[in-house]
């Protein structure tokens, strides 16, 4: 093995990672004083008087989500506005100053408690209410306080999500955000949580638009993982650093050989699709008619989930305080779709595994015929990335064919193609970083 291919197989995953990645199908839920003013980045002048939901139920929430086979959400408990869905002793600009005094947090970490799902927590850097944002150490001092309560109060949180947006303060001057500092606090209070999309643990994919990359690695440059927290950073020295190609989330390659040839050091980053089931996030009656259909969620999911990646689909609870009718039914039939991956129709196949050689051949053999439109490949990632290319094929008619060719594997590959009935199925790793450690294969008809 040489020197190169040593270093990028030695790269694995922190098992808050791992953890991350598992839930696979997760949901943000953009809810504030927002969905009362029907805007998207409120200015934060408005009134907690506006917010007055009519009946309040994070139990439906999590009934809808459970629903769909979400596994965790994420709640916006402060967005840009500065309005605060929970009980905080650092500011009047919250819930608890509305008609409707209720801790919102505390009720989903409850209901979340209740239908068996994680929680986590985005709370914005940015802040359009407090008059010490863009002063430097007096404001981090007062986000640093908030993010203590919302990191100790609400139990085990799966994930702090942050997306970096900075604007003025009242003094002209942008914040200048303690990144390390936030870090520090989130490590101490909730060491299993993982930090994105500004953070250590996980990348953005790139866009808001549910694409997802042929291929993803989550073997990639370390410098990826500061590229979008100090893209407004100019160069403030003659660094080698700054002389290199510019790299972003956005880029199409983070991580093939020829990517990674003369890059220094490396990381475990996996990405993350985060995309709204509506055009926007927050929740606006008008878009009640534009909720995504079934099957676009559906491609999407096997896209993302089934592309080495997590698929974080947003649901804006509307200005009920309820997930609206329009989304809940899209997603409940969403979960009926998706309950076809439930059901391994390989269980008790014959499984033959590459075992010092590569590249190798996977080879599935059933008692009798099976019908799928989808394979399910995973990788052991604790023992990195290795899978560059690979294709399937079926044996119809005593004949191998050819049904499915792809690059990367990862943590989940979702193989997908018309009908196939065979007894016979054949795996084929064409190219790896080393000797392909496959550690599970299975079968669905979707």
């Amino acid at each position: 093995m040489d020197a190169f291919v040593q270093k990028l197989i030695a790269v694995k995953p922190e098992d808050r990672q791992i953890a991350w990645q598992s839930l696979g199908f997760t949901a943000f839920l953009h809810y504030g004083i927002n969905t009362f003013t029907n805007r998207e980045w409120g200015d934060g002048k408005e009134s907690p008087l506006d917010y007055n939901p009519t009946d309040l139920n994070t139990d439906q929430w999590c009934e809808v989500l459970k629903s769909a086979g979400m596994t965790a959400c994420t709640i916006t408990a402060k967005h840009h506005d500065g309005f605060c869905l929970f009980d905080t002793a650092f500011t009047s600009h919250s819930v608890m100053s509305s008609p409707k005094p209720v801790d919102v947090v505390a009720s989903l970490a409850q209901s979340c408690a209740k239908y068996g799902l994680k929680l986590g927590i985005y709370l914005s850097p940015w802040d359009r209410n407090h008059p010490a944002y863009g002063t430097g150490k007096a404001y981090d001092d007062f986000f640093c306080a908030q993010l203590e309560e919302v990191t100790t109060r609400y139990g085990e949180l799966y994930s702090l999500w942050f997306d970096g947006a900075c604007g003025e303060g009242p003094n002209g001057k942008r914040q200048v955000y303690d990144w390390p500092r936030y870090y520090a606090i989130i490590r101490k209070n909730q060491p299993q949580a993982a930090i994105a999309v500004c953070g250590p643990d996980v990348r953005w994919i790139g866009n808001e638009a549910g694409y997802t990359r042929s291929s993803e690695w989550s073997v990639v440059p370390a410098r990826l993982r500061s590229a979008e927290g100090t893209a407004a950073q100019s160069q403030q020295s003659d660094d080698a650093a700054f002389r290199q190609r510019p790299i972003s989330s956005q880029d199409e390659d983070l991580g093939s050989r020829a990517f990674l040839a003369n890059e220094g050091d490396l990381c475990w980053y996996p990405a993350e699709v985060n995309v709204s089931i509506r055009p926007g996030w927050f929740y606006h009656p008008e878009e009640n008619g534009q909720v995504r259909s079934v099957d676009n969620l559906l491609d999407i999911y096997e896209k993302s989930v089934g592309g080495n990646a997590l698929f974080l689909l947003n649901i804006p609870p509307d200005d009920t305080g309820q997930i609206n009718p329009a989304d809940a039914t899209t997603l409940r039939a969403l979960g009926q779709r998706l309950t076809a991956y439930q059901a391994n129709l390989l269980v008790g196949a014959e499984i033959t595994y590459p075992a010092s050689t590569h590249p190798g051949e996977v080879l599935v053999t059933s008692d009798a015929p099976v019908t799928l439109t989808r394979l399910i490949i995973c990788e052991d990632i604790r023992q990195s990335q290795r899978v560059e290319a690979f294709t399937v094929d079926a044996e119809v008619d005593g004949t191998w064919q050819q049904i499915y060719a792809g690059t990367t594997i990862g943590f989940k590959k979702i193989c997908t193609f018309d009908r196939v009935q065979a007894r016979r199925w054949r795996i084929t790793i064409t190219q790896c970083r080393h000797v392909p450690v496959i550690n599970f294969v299975g079968g669905a008809l979707v």
